[in-house]
C-alpha cells in the first residue's frame, strides 16, 4: 500500500502562447495615432518625443507621423548611465 497521497495532474499544464513581444512598427514607417510601436516586458527602449508609454511598457505613437529610431544615454538612480533604444515620432506636414 502507498503511504504518500497522489500529487495530481498539475504538473503538465505548461502550454501556453508566447507574449508576441519585440517591434512592431520599424524605422521610417509612417504611423496613425494610437498604433503600437513596441511591445516590452519591462523598459528594455524609451519613449522620445511623439510617442507614449503604457502601463504594461508597451510604447504607442501619440501623433501620426514617421517612426525612428535613436541610441541615447539614460541616467539611473544610482548614477550610473547606460545606452537606450529611445522610439520616436516625428509628424509630416
Amino acid at each position: 500500500m502507498s503511504h504518500v497521497k497522489a500529487g495530481g495532474s498539475s504538473k503538465n499544464n505548461r502550454n501556453n502562447a508566447g507574449p508576441r513581444l519585440g517591434v512592431k512598427r520599424f524605422g521610417g514607417q509612417t504611423v496613425n495615432t494610437g498604433e503600437v510601436l513596441v511591445r516590452q516586458t519591462g523598459s528594455t527602449k524609451v519613449a522620445g518625443p511623439g510617442t507614449f508609454l503604457s502601463k504594461n511598457f508597451t510604447i504607442h505613437a501619440a501623433l501620426p507621423g514617421v517612426v525612428s529610431f535613436q541610441k541615447v544615454k539614460k541616467g539611473k538612480f544610482t548614477g550610473k548611465t547606460v545606452t537606450r533604444t529611445q522610439v520616436s515620432v516625428t509628424s509630416v506636414a
